[in-house]
């Protein structure tokens, strides 16, 4: 996959550990006018997410709010929480930054990167004379 490592660059730690160390599971698309990436993030508001760009750096942050607890109600079990995270993405230089849109849909947080005009390359059909 190194089209996608050349453009996205993870610790090697992350690419294949997300469910382990809590930081989410991502998805990364592409189409002839920009780059797709997913965050597997269910259960969380979208105004707890901060989204940053620094130089050539993508950081997606999500601070989990204190859980306030009912004094009448004690936890016999848990199985999920939300944990805060901070993920970082390296952008490569094609990447329109100042175009970049978000959205939180369904749990997945999606964030559309579009390329440079000057990147796109439409198809072209070469004549023969």
């Amino acid at each position: 996959n190194k089209l996608f490592d050349e453009f996205f660059q993870f610790p090697a730690a992350w690419q294949n550990s997300s469910h382990v160390s809590g930081v989410p599971a991502a998805n990364v698309l592409e189409t002839p006018a920009a780059y797709h990436l997913e965050l597997n993030v269910p259960g969380r508001n979208k105004e707890d997410f901060k989204i940053n760009i620094e130089k050539d750096l993508l950081t997606i942050s999500y601070e989990k709010a204190e859980e306030k607890t009912d004094e009448n109600v004690s936890i016999v079990r848990r199985e999920f929480t939300t944990r805060s995270f901070t993920r970082s993405f390296t952008l490569d230089e094609k990447i329109d930054v100042n175009n970049i849109q978000a959205r939180y849909d369904n749990g997945i947080l999606k964030i559309d990167l579009p390329k440079k005009a000057e990147v796109i390359q439409e198809p072209k059909q070469i004549s023969i004379n």
